[in-house]
């Protein structure tokens, strides 16, 4: 009938067929077909929607009874990718400023008539005398002349949307993203997993090639036995996938250090710190710091109190560099009970009491619960809890928590 193939240098699946050919498929194979494929004018077939995965569109293409053709073309590297998709913006861009401005012209064209007319408030207060056959002409008239207005405004909406759209791709076309170092540094995390996932699956394969050539009978899902030469062509595509994900993650390696690279660190951070932030440039004090992300309360603006984590390449500079040396010291003594209660109502669920204090946590003994109070020293016998006292970094709340749980102290009501 026809072959189907892979298109390298695009990624993405061909189905290259007669139109003969298609019009003889039934609805539900062209119905398949629309649900898998988008027609390309410039490839002169269908071409999948899947870039990464295209197991249904293979499986689309081997129902249909179409030949497997192998590929064409060769892969481009990362960057060649994101010139051509750079270059695709610009097109992009010009033709919705060309919508634009033809949008503008319409909006212009449609009102002239309309902003002629309202100079004379006289023609929109001329009464209409029913019967009138000149009266009744000029009513049809000036109804035709505010519809059109009224379409202009439509058609200064359209204007605005395509300057958007516009917009938007003109920062795509100039990749304003490669001058952030949060989004390269998220961009390198990424390639590091995937090339982590290929390395993985390429010693499954190779592990796999490993026991067919020992004669060890493997199957795939469907059933059929596992051949070399199907795993072998597994591993190759693997293995080219690697490399370009490879390719990848050095342009964006290289990318983020021509912007000097990433300056902070857990090194060079110290809770306490007071640092500038990224794009609002606002001030933050640094709450905790860990291997990868840092964790900071926004001090000024409506968004004060604010607490946040994002990447040390967020951080533009230190404003301050004073390390806070708080010590959390412990707010409870022997004989304070603490309530476990519940979101909805605020009851007790649980309830324990301190039996034993230290300068950083407490021993609890769970108590008993009756008609929602706590009965002190009256334990339930269960094993008692040693708990740290330690501090809420997205609030003030300085306690003990148990499975998730924060862990009040009760004060009896005054009677």
């Amino acid at each position: 009938m026809g072959k189907y193939l892979l298109n390298k240098e695009t990624q993405k699946i061909e189905l290259h067929f007669g139109k003969t050919e298609y019009m003889a498929l039934s609805e539900q194979q062209k119905r398949e077909i629309k649900s898998s494929f988008l027609w390309s004018r410039t490839a002169g077939a269908w071409v999948s929607r899947s870039i990464n995965n295209h197991y249904w569109a293979i499986q689309t293409a081997q129902k249909l009874g179409l030949e497997d053709a192998g590929t064409i073309g060769e892969r481009l590297s990362y960057a060649e990718e994101l010139e051509r998709k750079s270059e695709r913006a610009e097109s992009r861009a010009e033709r919705y400023e060309q919508y634009s401005e033809n949008a503008e012209k319409r909006a212009v064209t449609l009102q002239a008539d309309f902003n002629k007319y309202r100079k004379d408030w006289s023609w929109l207060t001329q009464p209409i005398i029913a019967g009138h056959a000149g009266s009744q002409a000029f009513a049809r008239h000036r109804n035709k002349v505010i519809a059109r207005y009224e379409r202009g405004f439509e058609e200064y909406k359209k204007s605005e949307y395509y300057q958007d759209r516009a917009a938007t791709a003109r920062t795509t076309a100039n990749n304003a993203k490669l001058n952030d170092k949060v989004y390269l540094d998220n961009k390198i995390k990424e390639c590091n997993k995937t090339l982590k996932f290929h390395q993985e699956n390429i010693a499954k394969y190779e592990n796999a090639l490993y026991k067919v050539q020992q004669g060890e009978i493997l199957k795939k899902r469907s059933g059929e036995p596992l051949t070399p030469d199907y795993i072998e062509q597994r591993i190759s595509e693997r293995l080219e996938k690697y490399e370009w994900e490879h390719d990848k993650l050095e342009f964006f390696e290289k990318a983020l250090s021509d912007l000097g690279g990433i300056q902070f660190s857990r090194a060079n951070i110290k809770p306490g710190f007071i640092v500038s932030i990224r794009n609002s440039g606002r001030q933050c004090e640094v709450v905790s710091c860990g291997p990868v992300n840092v964790t900071y309360k926004i001090l000024y603006g409506g968004a004060a109190g604010m607490v946040l984590t994002d990447p040390y390449a967020a951080i533009v500079e230190i404003v301050e560099a004073k390390e806070k040396t708080e010590e959390i010291k412990n707010p409870f003594v022997v004989g304070d009970i603490l309530c476990k209660c519940r979101p909805a109502d605020n009851s007790i669920y649980k309830a324990y009491q301190v039996i034993k204090t230290t300068k950083t946590g407490v021993k609890l003994q769970q108590i008993a619960v009756e008609n929602g109070l706590p009965i002190p020293d009256k334990f339930t016998g269960e094993a008692a809890k040693q708990k740290k006292i330690v501090k809420n970094k997205w609030s003030d709340f300085v306690g003990v928590y148990d499975d998730d749980w924060q862990l009040h102290k009760y004060e009896p009501k005054a009677i």
